[in-house]
Protein backbone atom coordinates (compact mmCIF):
# COMPACT_ATOMS: atom_id res chain seq x y z
CA UNK A 1 0.00 0.00 0.00
CA UNK A 2 1.52 3.60 -0.99
CA UNK A 3 2.38 5.84 1.73
CA UNK A 4 -0.12 8.37 0.14
CA UNK A 5 -3.54 5.90 1.24
CA UNK A 6 -4.34 3.84 3.78
CA UNK A 7 -7.29 1.16 3.70
CA UNK A 8 -10.30 0.87 6.19
CA UNK A 9 -8.90 -1.86 7.95
CA UNK A 10 -5.65 0.03 8.78
CA UNK A 11 -7.69 2.97 10.18
CA UNK A 12 -9.72 0.72 12.27
CA UNK A 13 -7.02 -0.65 13.98
CA UNK A 14 -5.38 2.94 14.57
CA UNK A 15 -8.51 4.23 15.99
CA UNK A 16 -9.04 1.51 18.12
CA UNK A 17 -5.64 1.84 19.81
CA UNK A 18 -6.62 5.79 19.99
CA UNK A 19 -3.46 6.88 17.72
CA UNK A 20 -3.32 10.52 17.66
CA UNK A 21 -4.70 11.35 14.18
CA UNK A 22 -6.55 13.85 12.47
CA UNK A 23 -9.71 12.64 9.92
CA UNK A 24 -11.08 15.20 7.56
CA UNK A 25 -14.37 14.31 5.80
CA UNK A 26 -14.33 15.61 2.11
CA UNK A 27 -17.25 14.69 0.70
CA UNK A 28 -18.87 16.95 -1.85
CA UNK A 29 -21.49 17.84 -4.78
CA UNK A 30 -20.55 19.88 -7.58
CA UNK A 31 -23.49 22.83 -7.92
CA UNK A 32 -24.32 21.90 -4.19
CA UNK A 33 -22.63 24.17 -1.90
CA UNK A 34 -24.22 22.99 1.36
CA UNK A 35 -23.97 18.98 0.47
CA UNK A 36 -20.46 18.25 1.94
CA UNK A 37 -21.84 19.31 5.46
CA UNK A 38 -25.05 18.10 4.90
CA UNK A 39 -23.24 14.89 3.89
CA UNK A 40 -21.11 14.79 7.57
CA UNK A 41 -23.85 15.99 9.29
CA UNK A 42 -26.10 12.79 7.94
CA UNK A 43 -22.77 10.24 9.21
CA UNK A 44 -19.57 10.25 9.11
CA UNK A 45 -16.57 8.06 10.50
CA UNK A 46 -16.30 8.99 14.29
CA UNK A 47 -13.58 11.63 15.01
CA UNK A 48 -13.80 13.31 11.56
CA UNK A 49 -13.70 16.90 10.76
CA UNK A 50 -15.79 18.39 7.87
CA UNK A 51 -13.22 19.66 4.98
CA UNK A 52 -15.51 21.83 2.69
CA UNK A 53 -14.45 21.98 -0.96
CA UNK A 54 -16.02 25.10 -1.66
CA UNK A 55 -14.98 27.00 1.26
CA UNK A 56 -11.84 25.58 2.68
CA UNK A 57 -9.88 24.06 -0.71
CA UNK A 58 -10.59 27.17 -2.87
CA UNK A 59 -11.22 30.76 -3.29
CA UNK A 60 -14.23 32.37 -4.56
CA UNK A 61 -15.29 31.34 -8.23
CA UNK A 62 -13.95 34.24 -10.86
CA UNK A 63 -11.06 34.81 -12.86
CA UNK A 64 -8.62 31.88 -11.73
CA UNK A 65 -11.74 29.41 -12.33
CA UNK A 66 -14.42 27.55 -10.55
CA UNK A 67 -12.06 26.40 -7.70
CA UNK A 68 -9.09 28.28 -7.60
CA UNK A 69 -6.50 27.77 -4.96
CA UNK A 70 -7.05 29.56 -1.62
CA UNK A 71 -4.64 32.37 -0.26
CA UNK A 72 -2.02 30.78 1.28
CA UNK A 73 -2.86 33.16 4.67
CA UNK A 74 -6.14 31.34 4.20
CA UNK A 75 -5.21 27.98 3.96
CA UNK A 76 -2.94 28.22 6.79
CA UNK A 77 -6.15 29.76 8.93
CA UNK A 78 -8.36 26.96 8.04
CA UNK A 79 -5.11 24.05 9.40
CA UNK A 80 -4.60 25.84 12.41
CA UNK A 81 -8.56 26.07 12.36
CA UNK A 82 -8.94 22.36 12.24
CA UNK A 83 -5.77 22.15 15.23
CA UNK A 84 -3.14 20.10 12.44
CA UNK A 85 0.52 19.95 12.86
CA UNK A 86 3.52 18.18 10.98
CA UNK A 87 3.86 15.96 14.00
CA UNK A 88 -0.10 14.09 13.85
CA UNK A 89 -1.03 12.13 10.90
CA UNK A 90 -3.77 13.16 8.77
CA UNK A 91 -6.14 11.21 6.67
CA UNK A 92 -9.10 12.65 4.37
CA UNK A 93 -11.82 10.48 2.52
CA UNK A 94 -14.70 11.35 0.37
CA UNK A 95 -17.16 8.59 -1.07
CA UNK A 96 -16.21 8.88 -4.77
CA UNK A 97 -12.50 7.25 -4.31
CA UNK A 98 -11.18 10.59 -3.61
CA UNK A 99 -12.29 12.16 -6.61
CA UNK A 100 -14.66 14.81 -4.17
CA UNK A 101 -12.51 16.18 -2.81
CA UNK A 102 -10.39 13.83 -0.89
CA UNK A 103 -7.12 14.06 -3.52
CA UNK A 104 -7.64 17.97 -3.20
CA UNK A 105 -7.26 17.88 0.44
CA UNK A 106 -4.21 15.24 0.17
CA UNK A 107 -2.76 17.46 -3.08
CA UNK A 108 -3.15 20.58 -0.57
CA UNK A 109 -2.08 19.06 2.51
CA UNK A 110 0.66 17.24 1.28
CA UNK A 111 2.04 18.59 -2.17
CA UNK A 112 1.63 22.41 -1.52
CA UNK A 113 1.57 23.00 2.27
CA UNK A 114 4.31 19.96 2.46
CA UNK A 115 2.32 18.34 5.77
CA UNK A 116 4.46 14.92 5.81
CA UNK A 117 2.03 12.27 6.86
CA UNK A 118 -1.15 13.16 4.96
CA UNK A 119 -3.34 9.68 3.14
CA UNK A 120 -6.34 9.32 1.70
CA UNK A 121 -8.29 6.21 2.69
CA UNK A 122 -8.70 4.12 -0.22
CA UNK A 123 -12.40 3.31 -0.94
CA UNK A 124 -13.20 5.91 1.00
CA UNK A 125 -16.29 5.88 3.32
CA UNK A 126 -17.96 3.24 1.47
CA UNK A 127 -14.49 0.78 2.27
CA UNK A 128 -15.42 2.19 5.76
CA UNK A 129 -19.15 0.98 5.87
CA UNK A 130 -18.15 -2.27 4.52
CA UNK A 131 -16.23 -3.20 7.52
CA UNK A 132 -19.79 -2.77 9.83
CA UNK A 133 -18.05 0.58 11.46
CA UNK A 134 -20.91 2.73 12.38
CA UNK A 135 -21.11 6.42 11.23
CA UNK A 136 -20.94 9.35 14.14
CA UNK A 137 -23.62 12.41 13.71
CA UNK A 138 -23.51 15.55 15.55
CA UNK A 139 -21.24 18.35 16.32
CA UNK A 140 -17.30 18.40 16.00
CA UNK A 141 -15.55 17.58 19.28
CA UNK A 142 -13.91 21.01 20.25
CA UNK A 143 -9.93 20.86 19.57
CA UNK A 144 -6.99 23.60 20.05
CA UNK A 145 -6.31 25.60 17.21
CA UNK A 146 -2.43 25.12 16.20
CA UNK A 147 0.49 27.20 15.28
CA UNK A 148 1.66 26.01 12.33
CA UNK A 149 2.93 28.14 9.33
CA UNK A 150 3.73 25.74 6.37
CA UNK A 151 6.30 26.31 4.18
CA UNK A 152 4.46 25.89 1.04
CA UNK A 153 5.84 24.81 -2.34
CA UNK A 154 5.49 26.84 -4.80
CA UNK A 155 6.81 24.73 -7.46
CA UNK A 156 3.97 22.44 -7.34
CA UNK A 157 1.50 24.73 -8.94
CA UNK A 158 1.97 25.86 -12.55
CA UNK A 159 -0.40 28.63 -14.78
CA UNK A 160 -2.21 29.22 -17.62
CA UNK A 161 1.22 31.37 -19.10
CA UNK A 162 3.54 28.20 -18.89
CA UNK A 163 1.26 25.61 -19.96
CA UNK A 164 0.51 27.79 -23.14
CA UNK A 165 4.39 27.75 -23.96
CA UNK A 166 5.46 24.47 -21.74
CA UNK A 167 6.37 21.05 -23.38
CA UNK A 168 5.69 19.62 -21.01
CA UNK A 169 2.91 16.70 -21.18
CA UNK A 170 -0.89 18.32 -20.50
CA UNK A 171 -2.88 15.46 -18.66
CA UNK A 172 -6.50 16.34 -18.73
CA UNK A 173 -8.81 14.37 -15.16
CA UNK A 174 -12.04 14.96 -17.13
CA UNK A 175 -14.15 12.21 -18.92
CA UNK A 176 -13.47 11.80 -22.72
CA UNK A 177 -16.90 13.46 -23.93
CA UNK A 178 -15.77 16.39 -21.99
CA UNK A 179 -12.38 16.28 -23.55
CA UNK A 180 -13.44 15.94 -26.81
CA UNK A 181 -16.21 18.71 -26.60
CA UNK A 182 -18.99 16.38 -27.58
CA UNK A 183 -20.34 17.38 -24.18
CA UNK A 184 -19.73 20.06 -21.35
CA UNK A 185 -22.47 20.15 -18.99
CA UNK A 186 -20.22 22.81 -16.48
CA UNK A 187 -17.76 25.33 -18.32
CA UNK A 188 -19.02 28.09 -21.44
CA UNK A 189 -16.96 26.31 -23.67
CA UNK A 190 -15.85 22.81 -24.95
CA UNK A 191 -12.85 21.11 -25.19
CA UNK A 192 -9.72 20.72 -24.14
CA UNK A 193 -6.03 22.90 -23.99
CA UNK A 194 -3.98 21.85 -27.46
CA UNK A 195 -1.74 18.71 -27.24
CA UNK A 196 -3.38 17.45 -23.82
CA UNK A 197 -4.03 13.77 -23.32
CA UNK A 198 -7.05 12.67 -21.47
CA UNK A 199 -6.77 10.39 -18.41
CA UNK A 200 -10.02 10.35 -16.92
CA UNK A 201 -9.56 10.64 -13.05
CA UNK A 202 -11.87 7.36 -12.76
CA UNK A 203 -9.70 5.45 -15.09
CA UNK A 204 -7.13 5.15 -11.73
CA UNK A 205 -9.98 3.38 -9.93
CA UNK A 206 -10.77 -0.27 -9.73
CA UNK A 207 -14.82 -1.22 -9.83
CA UNK A 208 -15.26 -1.67 -5.81
CA UNK A 209 -13.79 2.42 -5.90
CA UNK A 210 -10.20 1.50 -4.57
CA UNK A 211 -7.07 2.27 -6.28
CA UNK A 212 -5.85 -0.26 -8.89
CA UNK A 213 -2.39 -1.22 -8.13
CA UNK A 214 0.81 0.78 -8.73
CA UNK A 215 2.10 -1.87 -11.44
CA UNK A 216 -1.84 -1.03 -12.57
CA UNK A 217 -1.12 2.66 -12.45
CA UNK A 218 2.78 2.58 -13.46
CA UNK A 219 2.12 0.78 -16.54
CA UNK A 220 -1.25 2.68 -17.34
CA UNK A 221 -0.44 6.31 -16.71
CA UNK A 222 1.15 8.26 -19.26
CA UNK A 223 5.29 8.78 -19.10
CA UNK A 224 7.22 12.05 -19.89
CA UNK A 225 9.55 14.13 -18.64
CA UNK A 226 7.29 16.19 -17.47
CA UNK A 227 3.63 16.26 -16.74
CA UNK A 228 1.09 19.08 -15.94
CA UNK A 229 -2.39 17.81 -14.05
CA UNK A 230 -5.30 19.96 -14.86
CA UNK A 231 -9.50 18.88 -15.35
CA UNK A 232 -12.34 21.34 -15.04
CA UNK A 233 -11.13 23.47 -11.87
CA UNK A 234 -8.42 21.81 -10.79
CA UNK A 235 -9.88 19.22 -8.57
CA UNK A 236 -9.89 16.00 -10.17
CA UNK A 237 -6.58 16.83 -11.57
CA UNK A 238 -5.54 15.97 -7.78
CA UNK A 239 -6.33 12.46 -7.93
CA UNK A 240 -4.34 11.74 -11.32
CA UNK A 241 -1.31 13.52 -9.01
CA UNK A 242 -2.54 10.95 -6.51
CA UNK A 243 -2.15 8.22 -9.16
CA UNK A 244 1.57 9.21 -10.20
CA UNK A 245 1.91 8.79 -6.24
CA UNK A 246 0.34 5.71 -5.96
CA UNK A 247 2.41 4.26 -8.97
CA UNK A 248 5.82 5.32 -7.36
CA UNK A 249 5.82 8.21 -10.29
CA UNK A 250 7.85 11.49 -10.22
CA UNK A 251 4.41 14.38 -9.60
CA UNK A 252 3.01 16.16 -12.21
CA UNK A 253 2.16 19.95 -11.13
CA UNK A 254 -0.52 21.18 -10.81
CA UNK A 255 -2.74 24.17 -13.19
CA UNK A 256 -5.07 24.43 -10.66
CA UNK A 257 -7.32 26.90 -12.15
CA UNK A 258 -7.22 24.18 -15.14
CA UNK A 259 -9.91 24.51 -18.00
CA UNK A 260 -12.43 26.82 -16.35
CA UNK A 261 -9.60 29.41 -16.28
CA UNK A 262 -8.07 28.76 -19.67
CA UNK A 263 -10.91 29.31 -21.17
CA UNK A 264 -11.68 33.01 -19.48
CA UNK A 265 -9.51 34.21 -22.22
CA UNK A 266 -10.54 33.76 -25.64
CA UNK A 267 -7.50 34.13 -27.27
CA UNK A 268 -5.98 30.97 -26.07
CA UNK A 269 -6.50 28.11 -28.23
CA UNK A 270 -9.25 25.22 -27.83
CA UNK A 271 -8.92 21.62 -29.34
CA UNK A 272 -11.77 19.73 -30.34
CA UNK A 273 -11.73 16.08 -30.66
CA UNK A 274 -8.87 13.08 -29.65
Amino acid sequence: MSDSLITAPELQAWLITATPITILDCRARLGDLSAGESLWRDGHIPGSRHLDLDRDLAAAPGEGGRHPLPSQAAFTATLQRLGITPQMPVVVYDDMGGQLAAARAWWMLHCWARHPQVRVLDGGLPAWQALGERLETGEEEKRLPSTWQPDYDEAAVTDAEEVAVTSALKLDARAWPRFRGESEPIDPVAGHIPGAQCRPSADNLRTDGRFKAATVLDAELPAAPEVIAYCGSGVTACHNVLAYAVAGRPLPRLYAGSWSHWIRDPGRPVAIGN
